[in-house]
């Protein structure tokens, strides 16, 4: 396949070997090269269930937050990952004992050709403690790690820290959250954060939704010429490809290397851009969010999480050279003008990357950044 030069590989999971375990109440040291600020929201590819919420209301809801391992000590994914009981289908949760839909007369049903659902087994989703590659890091007994969460004086969810500004992982009391932790004397009530997908939340459709998207964009850039707008999108003759389903579709095909191998893509083209081509274009795209995408989409096994190790993203250089005609407000009249978009956007300051090599964060972070650009672009177009 003629594309890029992104080496992703397959990280392989040795069960519980690659989790470390941490004192309780648990502190985040950032000299692990962990950057638990970028690091914002999520797990639950890993864990379990469909609820929404936070991770405890009040700190002892279940789902992936509190159950990751169901205290087995092996890996978090078993749950959502289960083979189908017999009689069960494969894409519900039903319990055998229910039966089957459609009753006596065996109606109902999914129509023939639907697909499977993805991701509707899925638990609350919550920020978690995640190694370098986004991989979650579980306790001894198997348990996800919950970063703790405080309301401030505004009534704002935000991260707890230590004196030393490192951020809290809240303790369990058995195999359930506790509600408070205790830092200096002081004690908080604490709270997981619940990580939302937004438009991702297509992912979860059935397979022939996106295989029938996919195909529409491989159609198109089969058609004519392929280039990149000024966002980092792929256009066909002149034509941005902005179906976010569409573009939710070629990422997972990229990510699994599923693309044609006749397909070539433009030089400069980055698979972070169709990610976040797919998600909203005024929300924040995390680690986390990464994460749990390429779980549901099924790029992340239940033997193996994608290896972004050898990726790495450097804002300069990505957008330093980069411009977009944009209305400029000039003497009380929307001018077109072309400005720079690394000054603009980003107001000319880099990204500093926490680790010494790449990783999710980079990731995650290029593909907010690529969001950034695109909600720029999009309010200020010249229309």
């Amino acid at each position: 396949m003629k594309n890029p030069a992104f080496n992703f590989k397959k990280l392989i999971l040795a069960g519980g070997t690659l989790f470390t375990m941490l004192a309780v109440p648990m502190t985040v040291n950032t000299v692990s090269g962990l950057d638990l600020g970028v690091i914002s929201s999520a797990q639950a590819a890993e864990d379990g269930g469909a609820n929404k919420g936070g991770a405890n209301k009040g700190g002892t809801q279940k789902g992936a937050a509190n159950k990751g391992g169901q205290g087995t000590g092996g890996s978090a994914s078993n749950k959502i990952f289960r083979a189908p009981a017999a009689g069960e289908e494969e894409d519900s949760d039903r319990p055998v004992w229910a039966g089957v839909k459609g009753g006596k007369a065996g109606g109902g049903g999914k129509p023939a050709g639907a697909g499977s659902k993805k991701g509707d087994l899925f638990g609350d989703m919550v920020v978690l403690l995640r190694d370098a590659n986004g991989v979650p890091i579980l306790t001894s007994g198997g348990l996800v790690q919950v970063i703790a969460y405080v309301y401030d004086s505004t009534g704002a969810l935000v991260p707890l820290k230590d004196a030393s500004g490192n951020l809290v992982v809240i303790p369990y009391v058995g195999d359930e959250l506790a509600t408070t932790v205790t830092l200096g004397g002081v004690t908080y009530d604490v709270y997981g954060a619940e990580v939302e997908l937004g438009r991702l939340s297509v992912g979860r459709a059935p397979t022939k939704v996106t295989d029938h998207a996919l195909a529409e964009a491989l159609s198109k850039l089969a058609s004519g010429t392929v280039t990149l707008d000024a966002s980092g999108r792929l256009v066909v003759n002149g034509v941005t490809i902005d179906s976010p389903l569409e573009n939710l579709a070629l990422y997972d095909a990229y990510m699994t290397g599923a693309l044609p191998s006749t397909l070539t893509l433009p030089a400069g083209f980055n698979p972070a851009s169709l990610l976040a081509a797919a998600a909203d274009k005024y929300g924040t795209v995390t680690v986390d969010t990464v994460i749990y995408m390429n779980s549901i989409l099924g790029i992340n096994t239940t033997s193996s999480y994608y290896d972004f190790s050898t990726y790495s993203y450097d804002r300069y250089t990505t957008w330093k050279d980069k411009t977009a005609t944009v209305l400029v407000l000039k003497d009380g009249v929307y001018v077109p003008t072309v400005v720079n978009l690394y000054d603009a956007v980003f107001s000319s300051t880099n990204w500093t990357d926490p680790t010494a090599v790449g990783g999710a964060d980079d990731f995650a972070t290029a593909t907010n950044d690529f969001v950034q650009v695109i909600e720029f672009i999009h309010d200020n177009e010249v229309r």
